[in-house]
C-alpha cells in the first residue's frame, strides 16, 4: 500500500439486487477517486443508487463486480470482520438523521466509536471535548440528545463521525433535515472540518447551492458516476 494513494477509489464498481421481476442492476460499473481534502456531492434523482454506492464506498455492502480500495487496499470483498476493521478506523459516517444513542449524553456519544477502536477512555474524552468544542458545543458536552436542538444533534454526529480520525467521510443529506439557516451553518462547519483535517469527503444532497460549494459535483447516469 502506497502513501500517496487516494484514500478511496471505486474501480468499475457493480451491484445488483435480486427481485421478483428478475435482477435489478443499480451500478454498472462506478468509477471514482477521492484525494484527501477533497469534497465531492453526490447528485442524482432518489432511486439512482446514491445510498448503495455511499453503502459499497463504505464498505457496508460487498459489490458484484470491480473493486472498492481503501488508502489503496483492495477492500471490498475482504471478509465481514476485515472491512468492519477499516471502517473503524479509516472511515467516518453522517447521515440525514443523526441516529445518536438517546441514554448518552453528547460526550458518551463521540466517546464510544473511540473505545471500540481500542482508544483509551481518558484519550478518547479529551478528543470528544476537543471535537464538540470545535463544532461550537462547549457547555453542552453533558447533555443528551433530547436536550440538544436539531443542529446541536448533527454537530455531535459529525464530531462522532470524526471521532476515529478517519481518513473518508462519506454523508448521506447531512443537513436535509435541517432548517435553511441550521443547514448552511452546520454545513460550513463540515466544510472546515473536513477541510482542515484532509478528509476526503462524498456528499450525497438533493440541496444544489450546498452542491455547488464542494469541489466538485458527480451524478449517476445508466448505473455510472459522470460529470454533473
Amino acid at each position: 500500500m502506497s502513501d500517496a494513494a487516494p484514500p478511496l477509489r471505486l474501480a468499475a464498481v457493480e451491484r445488483r439486487y435480486r427481485t421478483e421481476a428478475g435482477e435489478l442492476p443499480v451500478l454498472t460499473g462506478a468509477d471514482l477517486t477521492l484525494q484527501a481534502g477533497e469534497i465531492v456531492a453526490l447528485v442524482a434523482p432518489s432511486g439512482a443508487g446514491k445510498s448503495t454506492l455511499l453503502h459499497l464506498a463504505g464498505l457496508l455492502e460487498k459489490p458484484d463486480g470491480g473493486e472498492v480500495f481503501v488508502e489503496g487496499r483492495a477492500a471490498g470483498r475482504l471478509p465481514d470482520d476485515a472491512r468492519t476493521a477499516i471502517r473503524r478506523s479509516t472511515i467516518g459516517f453522517v447521515y440525514q438523521f443523526h441516529h445518536l444513542l438517546p441514554e448518552f449524553t453528547a460526550e458518551e456519544n463521540v466517546v464510544l466509536p473511540q473505545l471500540a477502536a481500542g482508544t483509551p477512555r481518558a484519550a478518547a474524552r479529551e478528543r470528544a471535548r476537543a471535537l464538540l468544542a470545535a463544532f461550537g458545543l462547549q457547555g453542552r458536552e453533558h447533555h443528551r440528545p433530547g436536550r440538544l436542538s436539531g443542529g446541536e444533534q448533527q454537530r455531535v454526529a459529525i464530531a462522532r463521525a470524526l471521532a476515529n480520525a478517519p481518513r473518508v467521510l462519506l454523508a448521506d443529506e447531512p443537513t436535509g433535515n435541517l432548517d435553511v439557516a441550521t443547514s448552511d451553518r452546520v454545513f460550513s462547519e463540515l466544510l472546515d472540518a473536513v477541510r482542515n483535517r484532509r478528509v476526503a469527503a462524498l456528499v450525497a444532497t438533493h440541496n444544489p447551492e450546498l452542491a455547488r460549494r464542494m469541489d466538485r459535483v458527480v451524478t449517476l447516469r445508466d448505473g455510472r458516476l459522470v460529470p454533473a
